[in-house]
This record gives C-alpha cells, sequence and structure tokens, in this order.
C-alpha cells in the first residue's frame, strides 16, 4: 500500500520554499480559514470540490486501483503531505501538485483537504508538477519521457541537467527520450502496458520503419519476452537488404552482440553501434556536443 510521505529534499532542493511554520505558536503550521485572507505559503482547509485540475499535469491517465490504494491510506492516514495549489481568484484553487492525492480523497469522501497556497509563473509552475510527478513515479513511460522533454524545453537544459533537477542518471533521461521517437501507435501501446520500454527498445535498435512494425506486431501477437524481442530484431536486421537488393551471403549476427549493444546503450545513454562478430569488431559510440564527450569520458575513464 501507498504511504504518504512527503518528498523530502527532492522538490524543496530544486524548488526553494519558505518555511511554513514561522508564525504557528505550536510549532506546527498555521491552519487558515479560507474565507480569511489567505497569504502565500498559508496552509488552509479547502473543499475539494473548489480544487481544479492543473492544465499542466504531465500524467494523464490515472490507475483506478492505485487510486483505491491511496484513498484506503488515506481513510486509515489522512492527507498527511498536504496538496499545493494557486488562489484562481475566482473561489477556486488549481492544483499545482497533489491531484492523485485529491481524486483519492473525493473517493474518501473527504469535504475538506489541506492546501498549501503558492503562486508561480506559468514555467515554474509546470516544473513543481513535472518534478513531482516524476520523483513519485506515477508517470508511465511515455508521459515520463514527455516530462523529462518539457523540462528540457522550458529552461534549455541538457539531458544531463535535466537529470540533475529531477535526481535521476544521465543514462535514465536518455533512453526515456528515445521512446519518443516510436510510431504514435506504439507509444499508446506502451501507455496501455502492452510494450514495456525494454520491448521499446529492441524495436528502436531497427533503424527501418517497416521492420519496426513488424517486430512491434510479433512482440503483441507471440507475446514475446525481452529477451526474445531483442533476438527477432537482431534476426530482422540482420537480413535487411540495401537498396532493395539481397546482399550477398549476408552475415549472421549472434544475439549476444545485439544484447550487449544494448547494454551499452543503456549504460552510456547515447547511440552505441557494435560492428564486426564475437571474435573482432569496433564500437562507435555517438556524442553530440563537448560536454557530451566529456561525460563520456567521465564514464569510460
Amino acid at each position: 500500500m501507498p504511504n504518504n510521505k512527503g518528498l523530502g529534499k527532492g522538490l524543496s532542493a530544486l524548488l526553494p520554499i519558505e518555511d511554513d511554520s514561522k508564525d504557528s505558536d505550536s510549532g506546527g503550521t498555521q491552519l487558515i480559514d479560507a474565507s480569511e485572507e489567505k497569504p502565500e505559503g498559508a496552509e488552509i482547509f479547502v473543499s475539494v470540490d473548489k480544487l481544479k485540475a492543473n492544465p499542466s499535469q504531465p500524467r494523464k491517465s490515472f490507475d483506478e486501483a492505485e487510486l483505491a490504494e491511496l484513498a484506503e491510506s488515506i481513510r486509515q492516514q489522512g492527507i498527511i503531505q498536504p496538496i499545493i495549489a494557486e488562489d484562481s481568484g475566482d473561489g477556486t484553487y488549481t492544483i499545482v501538485a497533489g491531484e492523485r492525492r485529491t481524486r483519492a480523497a473525493r473517493l474518501v469522501g473527504l469535504a475538506e483537504v489541506p492546501v498549501i497556497l503558492r503562486k508561480y509563473s506559468d514555467e515554474k509552475r509546470m516544473m513543481v508538477s513535472l518534478i513531482e510527478n516524476i520523483q513519485r513515479s506515477n508517470l508511465n513511460p511515455i508521459e515520463e519521457a514527455a516530462a523529462f522533454r518539457q523540462i528540457m524545453d522550458l529552461e534549455n537544459l541538457s539531458q544531463e541537467e535535466v537529470a540533475l533537477r529531477v535526481g535521476k542518471n544521465r543514462a535514465t533521461v536518455a533512453n526515456a527520450l528515445r521512446l519518443l521517437k516510436l510510431p504514435a501507435d506504439m507509444q499508446e501501446s506502451i501507455k496501455r502496458g502492452e510494450l514495456s520500454a525494454g520491448h521499446a527498445r529492441a524495436v528502436l535498435s531497427l533503424e527501418d520503419s517497416a521492420l519496426q512494425g513488424q517486430l512491434f506486431k510479433a512482440i503483441l501477437k507471440q507475446k514475446l519476452s525481452v529477451r526474445d524481442a531483442e533476438k527477432l530484431a537482431a534476426k530482422l536486421g540482420s537480413a535487411h537488404t540495401k537498396g532493395g537488393k539481397p546482399e550477398a551471403k549476408p552475415k549472421s549476427r549472434p544475439p549476444e552482440l545485439h544484447s550487449m549493444q544494448e547494454k551499452f546503450i543503456t549504460r552510456l545513454g547515447t547511440k552505441v553501434a557494435i560492428n564486426g562478430d564475437i571474435n573482432k569488431g569496433t564500437i562507435v559510440i555517438d556524442y553530440y556536443s563537448m560536454e557530451d564527450l566529456d561525460r563520456l569520458y567521465g564514464l569510460l575513464g
């Protein structure tokens, strides 16, 4: 069952928040009635009916079973981590962080929930929502990849800088972003849980879109494991024709090499190609900036 612990240093370290408990005689956070003037940083109780979803919320789907578990936890323990929201100025409040808690509170039938008021620029509001969702691991792989991309675009950050912001390693960010190169139908399949990130990496190892589609259909129809998908990808790749004409005596590619190549890609977070056989060959590692080259040097040094 999920526990409702806070983010610790994660979100607060990335987006510093003032100490909300300074004015409390009891040492805790001072609660202010929603009808009173509400200063930024105050914690108030708000009717769940007055909380509205954040249009920048990166999470588009909510698992009903997970929400039910969270609702039961709230029923037993209450909401330990308040929702962060902004006063919309019309009697409602826009959720910045905590939409799952709000939805679960509605399931329980709570009339009011604790809310901490904040005010952000549009960019900062989106950043808070993105980072909270990533840190809480509440996103499916495509939503997470899209969130990484949004953070990069919002502040013109590199993959490594995004990794530092969200507390992930750079390879995790790089591998997630690769999923956005998949066709829309394959991305939807990942969202539905039919295709795993491991399966997707096997598909992406094929550069030809027709072969990618062939492998994708085989994975779904035959319910292939990731390992079997990697083997089939290697087989399809080795049989691929160049310029519409079959290669003379195409060389077979051992599946071990394909598996090792994918491990290199996952570990280094960039495109890697192993050319050769199990006895001799070359490894080609792509880099895209001096910063990227320096990062790879640090990993391999």
